[in-house]
């Protein structure tokens, strides 16, 4: 069986020939500014992939999720790791869905025609902040005339110049004067909506990760999708829900990133068999807790004990990708990293994994309330 074989094979079962496509993309114009990755995805269907089949969606599984984000990971680094949040926010939407009701306009203005139009999401969320849930507002609304003005601003922001729509949490003013949050799905090209450079270093420059700025975008009550009253435990749930999706999904793209450089010591014999086995044995231990955690999600076991799992996971293949990233580089020869500035740019890549929330701080503080029999990702 050859190196990547099963999540190539989900790749091409549910995204038939994008894989290909992107295999015959020049690496360098791959993972540029101008790469056409983005692009190639949504016209093969990948912005679908976790849609329900209901909304006529792909509907896919947590575990094919998983090792199509490895396949595209080891493909087009950029790609796996912009999209995650894509595949978050997707994940959230469809799962606030029953909170509003088959006749809310959240069915009807966005999800009923998200999968037909294959719509890139970008991410206004506050992505599980130690003390407080991903639901949380990252942008604030306060009232005018005939509505609100939201303000706020997402940075690093992937997707930013390819986005179709924003969602995001925003703290409003409840009707008896508390604040509460809703929600806000907005087109991308909404007045008020800008994207301004961040990005300025040369590693994952495709994920389009500037920083997306709203500046007084008026909205009106019909805009906010506010939380009924009766959902708050729903809401709970949701958060667990959004941080085991989102530990998972990120550390699926980062094994895939670093699933390249092993793949590229196997193809071209480098070290000893033994180094290779090495390899092979470090990068598929970190594949299988994050497919052991897919697995959970597909039995149902979520909630805050799964919470905690989903960090386990995260951290253990956080630590894991390291060797592997400073063994297959060693394996590779200095020759080639010398020759080959696809080695440097893939070992610097899939070291990003350590900067994605939680910290290694909030997350030890979280893990040890945990423990304590405290609630993990809620103040």
């Amino acid at each position: 069986m050859k190196f990547l074989h099963h999540d190539l094979a989900a790749c091409e079962r549910l995204l038939p020939g994008l894989a290909g496509r992107l295999a015959d993309v020049p690496f360098d114009e791959l993972e540029s500014a101008q790469s056409p990755a983005l692009a190639l995805f949504k016209q093969y269907g990948g912005p679908n992939l976790l849609i329900p089949g209901e909304y006529d969606g792909i509907g896919a599984s947590a575990l094919d999720a998983v090792r199509v984000v490895r396949a595209l990971g080891s493909l087009a680094p950029s790609l796996a790791v912009a999209t995650a949040m894509h595949h978050f926010s997707v994940g959230m939407l469809y799962s606030l869905s029953p909170l509003y009701g088959d006749d809310s306009k959240l069915r009807k203005t966005v999800l009923d025609v998200m999968a037909e139009k294959r719509s890139l999401l970008a991410s206004g969320f506050a992505e599980g902040r130690s003390g407080r849930g991903i639901l949380s507002p990252a942008v604030q609304a306060r009232e005018t005339s005939g509505g609100y003005l939201v303000s706020g601003s997402k940075k690093p922001c992937s997707l930013s110049r390819s986005m179709d729509l924003l969602t995001a949490s925003v703290g409003v003013s409840g009707r008896d004067g508390s604040p509460e949050m809703a929600l806000l799905v907005l087109p991308a090209d909404t007045p008020g909506i800008s994207v301004h450079p961040f990005w300025s270093t040369f590693p994952l420059v495709a994920a389009e990760s500037h920083e997306v700025r709203l500046e007084d975008v008026f909205v009106t009550d019909e805009d906010l999708l506010r939380a009924p009253p009766a959902a708050a435990e729903k809401l709970d749930e949701l958060n667990e829900t959004g941080v085991i999706w989102f530990q998972m999904i990120i550390a699926a793209a980062y094994t895939g990133v670093a699933s390249s450089l092993v793949a590229r010591a196997l193809d071209e014999r480098r070290g000893t068999a033994a180094e290779r086995a090495q390899l092979c044995l470090l990068v598929e231990t970190a594949a299988s807790l994050v497919e052991g955690l897919a697995r959970r999600i597909m039995d149902g076991d979520l909630g805050n004990d799964c919470a905690a799992a989903s960090l386990f996971t995260r951290y253990s293949v956080q630590d894991v990708l390291t060797r592997v990233v400073a063994m297959a580089v060693e394996t590779l020869g200095g020759m080639t990293y010398i020759r080959s500035p696809e080695i440097a740019y893939l070992a610097s890549a899939a070291q990003a994994l350590v900067f994605h929330p939680p910290s290694r701080s909030s997350m030890s503080e979280a893990i040890d309330a945990y423990y304590a029999g405290k609630p993990l990702f809620f103040s």
